[in-house]
């Protein structure tokens, strides 16, 4: 019987963000310029990488070089295509993703959704990320490189997660709660995957679990369109109005129509009287809404008979990249199906 090799590469792909971002001066954490450093020069700067390595090679590449306020719609096709060749490969046993730590949760969730390869495959897809620059006095970023790492190359390791301040978070529950902290993300009332200490994973839950209302396709689908669908978010408060909606339904010559809108309730998905009424003719004009939370933990339970469906546990930020890639699927198997009529 012949022993199966095992995957011995660690890919790191760079993206940009804080964790790889400069300031003039070393006590600067704030007026810093982000994704200055490249990746490769960012590992190259990590003691203690080669113990946390143990036999495993670090091969790096930089997909994009932002700061991840701007990250865009390219850039996440072209991130989750590497992602998903470098996973294929059977000397790769993980992917580390150095991020921005504005949208991380968003990428993470996109790359959860289209990605069944990370579980299918038994590999990790790890983000990761910094709050100071790489040219602080302490920088966060090399521990949390470090940390990253340990995580790719765990036993058991698979699926989209991310790791920031040694706390390992599901694609599905993490999100940025602090502006300023370094440990500024937390899983909410679901809590962390596990823990990374001296460079060791302490798994408290399962391995993230497959979405299972996610159509086939998705990673084909967002590498092949020129335009995503347009979803924006609105937000409930006291004393709002229909204005807002009402204007996001006018024609905008340098955007595609409005085909979704998500609703950020108060509480339990609740909306002001006449802001429900303006999302009931957004809906009747054929935009799709979905109702989540503007609440940090919980989710909206659903409620017999109301009008607009609720984002299935999903942040408004989520919900929204899970709506553009159901309204993506949906509009592929339309433009199929007109194809294949005979009439």
């Amino acid at each position: 019987m012949v022993n199966q090799k095992k995957p011995k590469n660690i890919v790191v792909l760079g993206t940009g963000g804080t964790i790889a971002g400069t300031a003039a001066r070393a006590s600067d954490n704030l007026g810093y310029s982000a994704a200055q450093v490249g990746v490769a020069d960012l590992l190259a700067g990590v003691p203690g990488m080669s113990e946390v390595l143990e036999g495993h090679a670090l091969v790096c590449e930089q997909v994009a070089q932002i700061d991840s306020k701007d990250m865009s719609f390219a850039i996440w096709s072209a991130l989750a295509l590497r992602v998903q060749q470098h996973l294929a490969q059977d000397d790769v046993a993980g992917v580390v993703i150095t991020h921005g730590t504005d949208t991380l949760e968003e990428t993470a969730f996109l790359l959860h959704a289209v990605l069944p390869a990370a579980l299918q495959l038994h590999k990790p897809v790890v983000l990761t990320c910094a709050m100071r620059p790489a040219s602080a006095l302490s920088p966060d970023g090399p521990q949390n490189l470090l940390d990253a790492v340990a995580l790719a190359r765990a036993d058991g390791a698979c699926g989209v997660m991310a790791v920031c301040a040694g706390v390992v978070h599901a694609a599905l529950a993490v999100q940025k709660v602090h502006v300023y902290r370094p440990d500024a993300f937390s899983s909410g009332d679901a809590g962390p995957l596990g823990y990374i200490e001296e460079g060791r994973l302490r798994l408290v839950n399962n391995w993230p679990l497959a979405l299972t209302h996610q159509a086939p396709g998705a990673l084909e689908r967002i590498t092949q369109v020129k335009t995503w669908p347009r979803v924006e978010i609105v937000m409930n408060y006291a004393g709002g109005s229909a204005a807002v909606v009402e204007a996001l339904l006018q024609p905008v010559p340098s955007a595609p129509p409005l085909q979704g809108l998500i609703v950020a309730g108060t509480g339990n998905g609740t909306l002001h009287f006449e802001l429900a009424a303006a999302l009931q003719r957004a809906g009747q004009a054929g935009v799709r809404v979905l109702r989540a939370s503007r609440c940090g933990e919980g989710r909206v339970l659903p409620v017999a008979g109301h009008a607009f469906a609720d984002s299935n546990g999903l942040s408004p930020v989520k919900a929204r990249v899970a709506l553009m890639l159901a309204l993506m699927i949906e509009g592929q198997t339309t433009r199929a199906a007109m194809c294949s009529d005979p009439n």
